[in-house]
């Protein structure tokens, strides 16, 4: 039997990209789903698919911005399973453009769902799995923690930000996981929020080389199925073809 199997996963910005397809992933494998994303369309039809494929899941609205709405997806998981004992942080955002352009909204915008929200992530999962003596944080940061590229720095910064914060977790507890995976290019909708049209040129010409989402999904199943006594802290996916 898969350690997959039975285990109760939030996963944040479930709705495209590497969120629905870990949940289909995740779900195909036994887990018990909690969904949470912005998009109410979205979420009901990939809950309505998992389900009617046997699999069991469950979704609330969430923004990840809004501490409240994380705090009411970790109580649906406790109300509906009983337990949490995975939590994918994978909501993010990635509207880069050269600092002298000035997009000052759109720092302060991945500021808060990159890191407040991976926070927040934390901080609604953490009282359960403290009181489990069990538990297993996910974070989803980037090649971009770990090399600044021009018209990256504040992207940058927030997901150098995801991995000391996945770091200091894992360095704090003995019982709770910690995860920092870092995709590199991936078929997702991160792109469309560039909104400097050279940046976007640029990064369109990256992402002809993106591999899909599903082989983020598996090295996050791969962080998963590992006995409790493993903690597998750093995995970087990234094209086999990309420079950096």
């Amino acid at each position: 039997m898969s350690e997959i199997q039975g285990k109760v996963i939030i996963i944040t910005g479930a709705s495209s990209g590497l969120g629905e397809a870990t949940a289909r992933r995740l779900a195909h494998q036994g887990a018990r789903l909690v969904l949470g994303a912005r998009r109410e369309e979205r979420l009901q039809a990939l809950v309505d698919e998992i389900t009617r494929a046997g699999g069991e899941a469950i979704y609330r609205v969430t923004d990840v911005t809004r501490r409240d709405q994380v705090e009411a997806l970790a109580g649906a998981a406790r109300e509906a399973f009983g337990r949490i004992d995975v939590l994918v942080n994978n909501a993010g955002v990635m509207p880069i453009s050269p600092l002298n352009r000035l997009k000052v909204e759109e720092w302060e915008r991945m500021i808060d769902v990159n890191i407040k929200g991976v926070l927040y992530g934390i901080a609604a999962v953490l009282p359960t799995m403290r009181d489990q003596r069990a538990g297993h944080v996910i974070n989803i940061s980037s090649v971009a923690g770990q090399v600044v590229s021009p018209a990256a720095a504040v992207y940058s910064a927030t997901k150098f930000a995801v991995r000391a914060i996945s770091e200091g977790l894992r360095q704090e507890s003995r019982d709770i996981r910690s995860t920092n995976i870092s995709p590199g290019a991936v078929t997702s909708e991160l792109t469309e929020s560039i909104s400097d049209s050279r940046t976007a040129e640029g990064v369109g010409e990256l992402y002809q080389l993106a591999i899909e989402p599903d082989a983020i999904a598996r090295a996050i199943a791969f962080a998963i199925e590992q006995p409790a006594d493993v903690d597998v802290n750093e995995l970087t996916i990234r094209p086999t073809r990309q420079p950096l």
